[in-house]
């Protein structure tokens, strides 16, 4: 056990969106994405995007809102975690993503706003970008959940999951791979390992009987090793984005240490009164943005917006 590590990171990277929409190259392997038939995506998504982080610095979460560049258009830039994560001893992992499209969202001048404004220290830059050149891909908190007290990395197979770079990134960084698969109801690989699970201070979030019935059991039991409640989530609520969840912690000047579960107004309506009050009871305050035209076009919800900044304790 690793319990002096946090779970909750008390920062955190948004970028937004300058040309957001519809990403034909990553819809092959997302089937949480319905193309856009109303226009009026940029505003919307840019709407939902500033009122997410509005939210957030409400509740006293910091945030370093680095703006997108227009020139290449990137229609996921909103999307950092799968690109970047910081550590908490320093170190920033940079990730192959498997859409040639998506791979101008990783920028260097994001990295150093981080550093600046936040105060992060860079100990060491992990590099695995490589892997793009042979078709290996891992994109970041989106492809591994991750259990910081316990050093686990919980990941499901998919295009955008490769075991080989998984592996590596476990021996680099310290954690223990528990990798996994898992389906929709039609079959289909589910793309990136956040939208069926999350992990906070004191729940697991996980939809169980998405994954695959030889794995289900001992994933599982390792949820449940970590002193968890362990909450169930379903095929629908999956779809809904019940899963794409994070809890942040912040610091209130009555109550001190705070923590924040950010969810989508989507997975809220999803979710039976019995077991949103579950997960309430887990966290000091749940907060709740609606995303629904970023959901829709993307296949992501509020999770994927926000790359976690650990920073120096």
């Amino acid at each position: 056990m690793h319990s002096t590590a946090r779970q909750c990171a008390d920062a955190a990277l948004m970028v937004r969106p300058a040309r957001f929409g519809y990403n034909p190259d990553t819809a092959s392997t997302n089937a949480f994405q319905r193309p856009d038939r109303s226009g009026g995506a940029v505003a919307a998504g840019r709407a939902e995007f500033d009122g997410l982080a509005a939210a957030l610095a409400g509740e006293g979460v910091r945030l370093c809102i680095v703006d997108d560049t227009p020139d290449p258009p990137k229609p996921d830039a909103l999307f950092p975690n799968n690109w970047v994560s910081f550590h908490e001893d320093g170190t920033v992992v940079l990730y192959p993503l498997q859409a040639p499209s998506r791979r101008p969202e990783r920028r260097r001048d994001a990295v150093d706003a981080v550093i600046e404004r936040l105060g992060f220290k860079v100990s060491r830059v992990l590099d695995l970008t490589r892997h793009e050149r042979e078709g290996r891909y891992l994109e970041g908190t989106g492809s591994l959940v991750l259990d910081h007290r316990q050093r686990v990395a919980y990941a499901c197979r998919s295009p955008r999951t490769d075991e080989s770079v998984i592996a590596e990134w476990s021996r680099e960084v310290g954690y223990e791979p528990v990798i996994f698969d898992a389906a929709d109801p039609s079959g289909t690989p589910i793309y990136h390992t956040n939208v069926l699970m999350s992990l906070g201070e004191r729940a697991a979030v996980v939809g169980l009987e998405a994954i695959a019935e030889p794995d289900r059991g001992r994933v599982r039991e390792r949820l449940v090793s970590s002193g968890r409640e362990l909450i169930e989530i379903g095929a629908s609520d999956i779809e809904r984005f019940v899963g794409n969840v994070l809890e942040l912690a912040t610091y209130d000047e009555a109550l001190g240490e705070y923590r924040v579960l950010v969810m989508s107004a989507a997975a809220r309506h999803a979710l039976p009164d019995t077991s949103f009050a579950r997960i309430a009871a887990c966290t000091d305050e749940v907060l709740i943005a609606p995303v629904p035209t970023i959901e829709r076009l993307s296949g992501g919800s509020v999770r994927c917006m926000l790359a976690e900044v650990f920073l120096p304790a």
